[in-house]
């Protein structure tokens, strides 16, 4: 009886890290992919402004968005740190703290979207600022958002890769994923520090590597249920 709790347990968890990956990935394109870039205009803070507050809607969604998917981060990093304890608990631990780390980066930085909003549609900050002085701290608080979320990723690129040798060494899932998921977080690396370490090299290696994370999040949905039992360190 006190097996089957545990495999209850590790399946559970291997179903809610499907469905928060599957929340995240719907969430974080829309943003990302969809209505940020919508409503920026590079390399031009007045029409920036004007875009966001003419679609004020959209961009408070793209807000919502963006925290939507940082909760789902949370949710992840409990649920597969339940997965994987028994594979080896403190480094399971530490996993699921790097990407707890990342997501309160993510959430700091987050917080520079709401002071944008707040900048362009409270009536107190248009007697303070001039129109262009307005318009040049939002385009910079929107800059500042891209800057401290991507220095997280340093945190999340180094989540993957424990999470992928953990992966490896779990005889109940596939040893391949972890492969996979250590290539994913190595190409996050590789493009987060890359304005620091190769500025002249023009690649987003993220975008070669960034399906680690889908194809672990369709097993979970697919053969997660099925995991039966836990897996001891020996």
């Amino acid at each position: 009886m006190q097996n089957s709790k545990v495999n209850v347990s590790l399946r559970s968890a291997a179903v809610i890290s499907g469905f928060a990956l599957l929340t995240s990935v719907i969430a974080a394109p829309f943003a990302e992919l969809y209505a940020f870039p919508r409503l920026v205009v590079p390399g031009n803070a007045i029409e920036t402004a004007k875009k966001i507050l003419s679609n004020q809607s959209l961009f408070v969604l793209v807000i919502f968005a963006y925290l939507l998917t940082f909760i789902c981060d949370v949710i992840i990093a409990w649920a597969t740190y339940i997965l994987l304890k028994p594979v080896n608990g403190p480094l399971s631990l530490l996993t699921a703290g790097l990407r707890l780390i990342y997501t309160i980066v993510a959430l700091v930085a987050l917080n520079n979207l709401v002071t944008v909003y707040r900048l362009l549609t409270a009536p107190e900050f248009k007697d303070v600022f001039e129109p262009q002085q307005l318009y040049a701290q939002v385009f910079l608080y929107l800059r500042v958002f891209r800057y401290h979320w991507y220095f997280g990723i340093i945190f999340f690129a180094f989540h993957l890769l424990f999470l992928g040798f953990l992966v490896m060494k779990a005889r109940f899932i596939p040893g391949i994923l972890g492969i996979i998921l250590m290539i994913t977080g190595i190409g996050y690396l590789l493009t987060t520090l890359k304005p620091y370490l190769f500025p002249t090299i023009n690649v987003d290696f993220a975008s070669y590597t960034f399906y680690g994370e889908l194809i672990f999040m369709l097993w979970l949905l697919i053969r997660g249920w099925t995991i039966k039992e836990p897996i001891e360190n020996t």
